[in-house]
């Protein structure tokens, strides 16, 4: 497999199309300058995908967050009427 098919191979439907473009675009070069461009492509396509990959856990992490701040908050407030109802229990029995 040559420079160029490792490189093809890299890009996926998840590629930017702008990345895709370009990869069509250096396919069609002559071997010389596509021996020598297609190393750097292959280094920009990795570091596209690692970004994407790293957004996406990004995301994720931001996304159980919320929902953890959610849970936390409703916690709160539960906690807070428990504590209401407690002390209104002791205030009708006369205890503070």
């Amino acid at each position: 497999m040559t420079k160029t098919a490792a490189s093809s191979a890299q890009l996926s439907e998840e590629t930017p199309l702008e990345l895709r473009e370009m990869a069509a675009a250096i396919e069609a070069l002559p071997p010389h300058y596509r021996d020598a461009v297609s190393p750097a492509l292959a280094r920009v396509v990795e570091c596209s995908t690692r970004r994407r990959r790293i957004l996406n856990l990004v995301q994720e992490a931001l996304s159980q967050l919320r929902l953890d701040m959610k849970y936390l908050i409703f916690d709160l407030e539960a906690t807070r009427r428990e504590r209401d109802s407690y002390k209104e229990t002791l205030e009708r029995d006369g205890r503070l």
